[in-house]
């Protein structure tokens, strides 16, 4: 996988890439924070020196036959860090960091319609993957952040501010201890989830990807 320059040398690195008949190369997007994969567009030419000079997302629609920024009109842009194209050059791969969600259905991931193993009824989680679970429910605090429906817990509670938010933290601290000390097995189990999910706002509220948390806690384990 070879990277683009962010200097000079960019136009020649794009004169490398592989377009189809039709001008365009397959784009994909990547959240370089976490490594989720939000989307796939299309890009010609044009749109890739757009996006390496604006340092947004451009892409080229391929159905209404024009220029679109990510974001323009939403607000969920995507930001540049790094830019590849694969071993024979026609594809793209784009590490960014999204602002709000990247599919126009509200979903953070446009790649959420399982086609194939196991998952459960209630938001298409994998329930034998619980690892893996934790990074799919901070995607979804990220959605209900960046759309703030209504009936939604998360934003209610992100719409009251950083104090009661961690008021609320201190609160499922507080019913955790009372539970390890005094209580059983089962609220121990329950609690700590509380405490955990509050936590994961907490955390993404101040626009920090929970697996950042992850991240600190191996470094700590590989040290």
């Amino acid at each position: 996988m070879k990277q683009f320059r962010s200097d000079n040398q960019e136009a020649g690195k794009i004169e490398e890439i592989k377009f189809d008949g039709k001008g365009l190369v397959p784009a994909i997007v990547q959240e370089a924070r976490t490594g989720s994969v939000l989307m796939l567009a299309y890009m010609d030419r044009e749109a890739v020196r757009l996006t390496l000079e604006t340092g947004k997302t451009w892409f080229w629609s391929r159905s209404r036959k024009s220029y679109w920024q990510k974001g323009e009109t939403s607000g969920h842009v995507q930001v540049l860090k790094e830019a590849y194209y694969d071993c024979d050059a026609d594809a793209l791969l784009l590490k960014v960091e999204q602002q709000g969600v990247a599919c126009h259905t509200g979903k953070y991931s446009c790649f959420f319609n399982l086609l194939t193993g196991e998952a459960s009824q209630k938001g298409g989680f994998n329930q034998e993957q619980p690892a893996g679970f934790i990074s799919q429910l901070a995607m979804v605090i990220r959605e209900r952040k960046a759309l703030m429906p209504h009936e939604s817990y998360v934003a209610r509670l992100l719409s009251k501010g950083n104090q009661a938010i961690a008021r609320k933290v201190g609160e499922e601290a507080l019913e955790t201890v009372l539970a390890h000390t005094s209580e059983s097995r089962e609220r121990l189990v329950e609690e700590s989830a509380d405490l955990l999910f509050h936590l994961m706002l907490s955390v993404e509220s101040r626009d920090i990807p929970f697996e950042e948390v992850l991240k600190e806690l191996q470094k700590r384990h590989e040290e």
